[in-house]
């Protein structure tokens, strides 16, 4: 275990998903996926200072994986690779990690258009924060989301994380400071009922 960043690194699994870190191998795959899904995750991401091809060709990726690869090391992110049936299909970051009184950190994720709607990312971020606010030591995680992205938001709706309200301006994403819902949930809750848990509780009352 790194003493820096207790419950990293981690493999974690949920029937078809799992949540790996970042591997050198990945550069082609994530290349391929990032540049295929501008249209669909250009709109909720700073943009980049070069173009959106150029800064996700398998050249970028050579310093996105040193940069994953440095802060994990220092312990202030986890950055997984998300995958569906061991294929790399997203990715997602408990990033900012501050430890000591705060124990806080927040959520960020993404997923191929293709793979959109099949509760890999709600299963992915229930696995992540599971983990992070139990083995990982943590006590609080947030996510920040654009009111226009329904999507993402609909997806810690189904976990059950508190909206704690509007941060206006608070991003500078796609040409304008954007307002952001802020969710949060906390390691008491998640001791009551981890969130993998409560959302199989949730689907398996929606077949009835």
């Amino acid at each position: 275990m790194n003493l820096k960043n207790p419950g990293w690194p981690a493999v974690l699994r949920d029937g078809p998903v799992s949540l790996r870190p970042f591997q050198r191998r990945d550069s082609a795959r994530w290349s391929d996926l990032r540049r295929a899904n501008e249209a669909w995750l250009a709109p909720w991401e700073p943009s980049p200072h070069v173009s959106w091809y150029e800064a996700h060709s398998k050249a970028s990726w050579r310093f996105v994986y040193k940069s994953y690869r440095k802060s994990a090391r220092e312990g202030t992110s986890w950055p997984f690779a998300v995958c569906y049936e061991d294929r790399l299909v997203g990715g997602l970051t408990i990033g900012n990690i501050v430890r000591r009184a705060s124990g806080n950190a927040y959520a960020g994720y993404w997923i191929d258009h293709g793979h959109a709607g099949r509760g890999i990312t709600t299963t992915a971020l229930a696995l992540s924060i599971d983990h992070a606010l139990t083995t990982g030591r943590l006590h609080r995680i947030e996510v920040n989301i654009r009111p226009e992205n329904g999507p993402s938001n609909r997806v810690v709706e189904k976990l059950g994380l508190r909206r704690e309200g509007l941060h206006e301006r608070y991003l500078y994403i796609d040409g304008a400071w954007r307002d952001h819902y802020g969710y949060a949930v906390t390691a008491e809750e998640v001791m009551q009922q981890r969130l993998i848990d409560r959302l199989k509780s949730r689907n398996n009352r929606s077949f009835h």
